[in-house]
């Protein structure tokens, strides 16, 4: 119920005021408006104030909406009222109309940016897990409990030759960051210390060697990130499961296994996962485990054989425990004034990368699973509603910029379409004929259908773990 709430609320927001974008700037332009409308399909509710007002509905099927005005080209206007068609107005005027519903929702996603930094959101702190061995990040010099403070890109230098260097707030932060270094294939630097804030040291990146289709959810393990640090110490165990037949308590830190230090939680999970490897078919257990843990003070040796799962693409070890102490967080508020400068700045960054990303899929060059439908939004709606509304904010705003810039892209049945067609006809002084709108509106519908039907089947692997 949470995610179907969620996702309402998502649509309903950002498709009211883009709509409303797009009327309230027609009505300053003297245009009638015939219909507001929030959904497609049957109508469902609707209310008007009089018959020559304004007729507001909502529709049953809410991926979408439109602003129904008065036009020569809809059907026959009445003598008086030709002065309020959209057709009659000038080429500025209308130009307006159609570019105010993307504004409306870039200028919307300013404010909620801003609204989700006034709150405050509790993030993962910038302390990394022990790297993925022979990754970048492992030869760029990272080890486990290394705490990123700063980061500098390489050709980003002030007037005395010195990195400028920005403070990273939070994984959250360094991760989205790190998303558009590789995306121009910029290498980076980082100022990291231990976790304790102490041996300030300066490390290279490499980020250059990335292809545009490498740069995708996945893409910070294959940098050779892994997830935010975390001791490596056992939490609650299951009675008669594997760690509790071995002897593991809540509490116990481990040390090593099979010789191996375990710096972090990460490395003891991906341990206990890899005890799976070159088990024999058919077996309940995976290969057992000498494992070294400090209990109240001393070393205690247990060996541990997890049970083997094999409900997965690959089996893998399960200890049937709790691993992993809490992640430290960090609170990241900013100001009234620096909220909407950090808004607008968000907002601008996260449209560049948006049209980036569409442009390198349109060429090849980034994959189309990043696409995403509207199964992926109520997920993250839902999820983004159970993290506190700080978060909620945030992924209104992130929705808000793609419909914002999708909107805005020169395809027939997008405000970007009619914007190139008002562009023609500003450059040549006449208007496309109609033939040639009705080929263009063909061909739209037909990039609109497959990037669609994309998205969908995008969804539908994602659900079903295929991606």
């Amino acid at each position: 119920m949470t995610y179907l709430i969620g996702l309402i609320v998502t649509l309903g927001v950002l498709i009211v005021v883009h709509e409303y974008g797009h009327y309230r700037v027609a009505v300053a332009c003297g245009v009638k408006v015939q219909r507001f409308s929030v959904g497609f399909g049957r109508v469902l509710w609707r209310w008007q104030r009089n018959p020559q007002a304004t007729e507001f509905v909502v529709c049953a099927l809410p991926l979408g909406g439109y602003v129904r005005m008065l036009d020569e080209r809809e059907g026959n206007v009445p003598a008086a009222e030709l002065g309020q068609a959209f057709n009659r107005k000038t080429l500025k005027q209308r130009s307006a109309i159609v570019a105010a519903g993307p504004l409306a929702n870039l200028a919307l996603a300013v404010l909620l940016f801003a609204g989700a930094y006034w709150l405050g959101m509790q993030e993962p702190k910038a302390v990394l897990s022990a790297p993925v061995p022979g990754s970048i990040a492992e030869r760029a010099g990272l080890v486990s409990g290394d705490w990123v403070r700063a980061m500098a890109e390489e050709g980003s230098t002030g007037a005395d030759g010195t990195p400028q260097w920005r403070e990273v707030p939070s994984m959250n932060d360094l991760l989205w960051r790190l998303t558009q270094a590789a995306l121009h294939r910029e290498p980076v630097r980082l100022q990291v210390s231990d976790r304790d804030g102490r041996g300030l040291r300066t490390l290279r990146l490499d980020l250059a060697g990335f292809e545009p289709r490498e740069v995708d959810g996945a893409l910070a393990r294959k940098i050779g990130l892994g997830s935010p640090f975390a001791e490596a110490v056992i939490g609650k165990v299951k009675e008669g499961g594997p760690a509790a037949r071995a002897g593991l308590l809540e509490g116990d830190r481990v040390l090593a296994i099979d010789g191996v230090v375990v710096p972090d939680a990460q490395v003891l999970r991906e341990r206990i996962r890899a005890a799976a490897r070159g088990v024999e078919r058919g077996s309940t257990d995976a290969a057992t485990q000498q494992w070294r843990i400090e209990r109240g003070g001393r070393s205690v040796e247990l060996a541990v054989t997890p049970r083997l799962d094999t409900s997965g693409k690959e089996p893998v070890g399960r200890i049937e425990a709790f691993v992993g102490g809490p992640v430290a967080m960090v609170l990241v508020r900013q100001g009234p004034l620096e909220g909407v400068v950090g808004g607008f700045e968000r907002m601008w960054d996260t449209s560049l990368f948006t049209l980036k990303m569409l442009g390198r899929m349109v060429i090849g060059e980034a994959s189309i699973k990043n696409l995403s439908g509207p199964i992926s939004i109520a997920d993250y709606a839902g999820q983004s509603v159970q993290q506190g509304p700080a978060r909620f904010l945030e992924f209104l705003a992130i929705v808000s910029v793609s419909l914002g810039v999708l909107n805005l892209l020169p395809l027939p049945m997008l405000d970007g379409g009619h914007l190139m067609v008002y562009i023609f006809e500003g450059a040549t002084g006449r208007a496309v004929s109609e033939e040639w709108m009705a080929r263009l509106q063909r061909g739209g519908i037909a990039v609109l259908l497959l990037m669609m039907s994309v998205a969908l089947y995008n969804d539908v692997a994602r659900l079903f773990g295929f991606h």
